[in-house]
């Protein structure tokens, strides 16, 4: 018991130090923020009627091979080949999938037929970037359990491990095979990005990824994600 409090209070405290060392560099990297910002050139809003803003390599939605014309909506399976990539748009929600990913898109349980509202994303394997303003959401992997407030998010699926960043937002992060694990994100920029392992003591199955590092994906995605579906991300207002 002693041992465990002793954790818990060595993880608070950990916590504490990068959230601290996140703000801190969040004021200082600030104009360069900004600066990436400015010179960014978004594109227009994506119409209604097209779901598909690039591809490429190969991709497949039902196994059917992505082109410019597929329409994409919740209940869809979404997968992507070797060296690809595919940028799409489902109602106010933007999604970037690189190579080797396999996603599906599921509806809100009381939404109209027809409707795009996404009520969950279950990523069995691969990366995504995400940004969505819908409340409740729900990301799967393998070994992680996300609930979404409305952000921007990065995450890698593995079986036995997935890395997660909050780019922006709040979020609440619990392993899925131990609900004891479990993490609640605010993040301004990138500030506590995490890892939720499949196995692991009671407890101890979702770590704070040390450093800064933001593999993968970068602001200039976020802020076209963001412009396809009309908005900006709260680092570029």
């Amino acid at each position: 018991m002693e041992q465990n409090q002793r954790l818990e209070v060595a993880g608070q405290q950990r916590r504490r130090l990068l959230q601290g060392l996140a703000a801190g560099l969040l004021t200082a990297m600030l104009p360069a923020v900004k600066a990436v910002a400015a010179v960014f050139v978004p594109p227009q809003k994506l119409p209604a009627t097209q779901s598909v803003y690039r591809v490429k390599g190969k991709a497949w939605v039902n196994g059917e091979r992505v082109h410019a014309g597929t329409r994409i909506g919740p209940n869809d399976t979404v997968k992507t080949g070797r060296d690809s990539e595919l940028v799409f748009v489902v109602g106010d929600h933007a999604m970037l999938l690189r190579s080797n990913s396999h996603l599906k898109i599921r509806s809100k349980e009381s939404s109209d037929l027809g409707s795009l509202l996404i009520g969950g994303l279950s990523l069995f394997a691969g990366k995504l970037l995400s940004v969505s303003r819908n409340k409740g959401m729900r990301i799967e992997t393998p070994t992680a359990t996300i609930g979404i407030r409305g952000t921007g998010v990065y995450l890698e699926a593995g079986p036995d491990k997935t890395y997660f960043c909050t780019c922006y937002g709040d979020v609440d992060v619990e392993a899925s095979g131990d609900g004891s694990s479990r993490q609640s994100v605010h993040s301004l920029h990138h500030d506590r990005p995490l890892h939720i392992y499949r196995d692991g003591p009671p407890g101890q199955c979702v770590h704070d990824v040390l450093g800064m590092d933001k593999p993968n994906h970068t602001d200039e995605e976020l802020l076209l994600a963001e412009a396809l579906v009309g908005r900006k991300p709260p680092f570029a207002e």
